[in-house]
């Protein structure tokens, strides 16, 4: 009884400081739910997969983000308006693109790059301004955080470079809705083009791919580099937050300075993953120039670090 006491007051915390992302979380909640249903019940397949796997991953998205935005959004003092228009837009946003995934769902289609159809065509292109309203919000986040005071600063960078990186990882997605070399082709050839854009890079949306994700197995796959970059607004709060408390005795511009490098490797993790999966090359299957990126990336990043260090210890006294 006390967990489920726990669990009501949180829960009236999050209706307190921001109704619509709190809603938009709970309304993705029983999406995710009645999409796991028909994961079990269901027996249709759309492009190689599960008709329902595509919901059930945006709502867990769409809820992870809700939840953070909303976190992220408290520490912005001052700017009342802003805030609840960028918690309004990115909800009604988000919502109205889950609508339309989950109906693409229950009708049997593809709900991305689909062109098939004059309704098919007014869904994609419904999301795709949905889908830039809240990739503006994003960066009017980070217009917000940058502008405001938060200690220490470690912390404060870790929200603001989180933000920042997850903007970028988002942009990854237009990369997306570019037509591919085949959909060029076929409409060179008088056949139009019913489908523009992909996820894979080097063979069409569909194949084989990995557990969960579906990320291809045999091309590159852009959702792979969006996938991490949007959860850079996770991942490097909490560094900030890990740095803002260790190490000891490590002042506070030496983490800060630590933040960044945090920052900007996870940044260029984006981009290798970015240029890998450009090349039509899988993620399992890195190539020698991918893997030494990779291995130039840690070892820059590593130097950077312990160069920082040996400043702070050489300063401290």
């Amino acid at each position: 009884m006390t967990r489920v006491r726990e669990a009501g007051d949180l829960v009236r915390r999050m209706w307190a400081v921001n109704r619509p992302l709190a809603v938009t979380c709970a309304v993705m909640v029983a999406v995710l739910a009645a999409a796991l249903v028909g994961l079990v019940v269901g027996r249709q397949s759309i492009t190689g997969q599960p008709a329902w796997a595509k919901p059930a991953r945006f709502a867990l998205s769409i809820c992870l983000y809700s939840l953070t935005l909303m976190w992220l959004l408290t520490f912005v003092r001052g700017h009342e308006r802003l805030v609840r228009a960028v918690s309004l837009v990115t909800a009604v946003a988000l919502s109205v693109e889950m609508a339309l995934i989950a109906g693409a769902a229950a009708a049997g289609t593809t709900s991305h790059f689909n062109f098939t159809t004059a309704t098919a065509t007014g869904v994609w292109l419904t999301m795709a301004v949905f889908i830039v309203a809240t990739w503006v919000m994003t960066l009017v986040t980070v217009g917000l955080l940058l502008v405001q005071r938060v200690e220490p600063p470690a912390f404060a960078w870790g929200l603001r470079l989180g933000a920042g990186v997850c903007a970028l990882g988002m942009a990854v997605a237009f990369l997306m809705t570019l037509p591919t070399a085949s959909q060029r082709e076929a409409a060179a050839r008088g056949r139009g083009m019913p489908i523009i854009g992909a996820h894979t890079v080097g063979l069409a949306d569909g194949g084989p791919g990995l557990p969960v994700t579906d990320w291809s197995t045999l091309g590159g796959d852009l959702r792979i580099p969006h996938f991490v970059g949007l959860h850079a607004l996770q991942v490097l709060p909490l560094i900030g937050l890990l740095l803002a408390r260790r190490p000891r005795r490590v002042a506070p511009r030496h983490r800060a300075a630590l933040m960044w490098i945090a920052a900007l490797t996870y940044l260029g993790l984006v981009l290798v993953l970015t240029w890998q999966a450009r090349r039509a090359q899988p993620v399992t299957a890195p190539d020698v120039p991918t893997g030494a990126a990779l291995l130039a990336l840690a070892v820059a990043a590593g130097a950077a670090a312990l160069l920082v260090l040996r400043h702070a210890r050489a300063t401290s006294g």
